[in-house]
């Protein structure tokens, strides 16, 4: 999922998520992922869909267990559930729901496939690529195509 801005107007939870991601992607993976549960607490289970979808979606790749990153990964997923594209295209007029299903099911895909849920894994593999098509043809959307590749060749011939 790329979020990246070209928001209006300025959407404070979201920069703080961003921050905390930037965080983590600079080695700071523990206090990312402290900054990040403690957004979680304040925006709620029930709070803004696309709030809850990013947050999640950024934290499990934070955790430092699969069964944690699966946690995360599923929140996401059912965050997406309560988004509209209106709500997305209020951060970025380019973003619609259907185009995260790739990423989400592709994390979760992959999640299933290091825990040995061979089966779920394949069926979130099926949905990321029906969604594909969704993707820009941009460095974003190959690196969603690529992942689908590595986790389908992780899994075998008969993904």
């Amino acid at each position: 999922m790329d979020t990246r801005n070209e928001q209006t107007p300025p959407d404070e939870t979201m920069a703080s998520i961003v921050a905390a991601v930037e965080l983590g992607r600079s080695g700071q993976r523990a206090q990312a992922r402290e900054t990040l549960t403690a957004l979680w607490d304040q925006i709620g289970p029930t709070g803004d869909a696309f709030h809850r979808c990013t947050l999640a979606h950024y934290l499990a790749d934070l955790q430092e267990s699969t069964d944690a990153e699966l946690g995360w990964d599923e929140r996401a997923l059912a965050a997406v559930a309560d988004l509209t594209d209106e709500r997305a295209q209020q951060y970025h007029r380019s973003l619609q729901v259907q185009g995260f299903l790739p990423s989400l099911h592709l994390n979760l895909a992959d999640d299933h496939r290091r825990l040995g849920n061979t089966e779920l894994a394949e069926e979130h593999l099926t949905l990321a690529r029906r969604h594909v098509e969704r993707l820009p043809d941009d460095p974003y959307g190959e690196m969603i195509r690529a992942g689908i590749r590595g986790v389908a060749e992780a899994l075998g011939p008969v993904a």
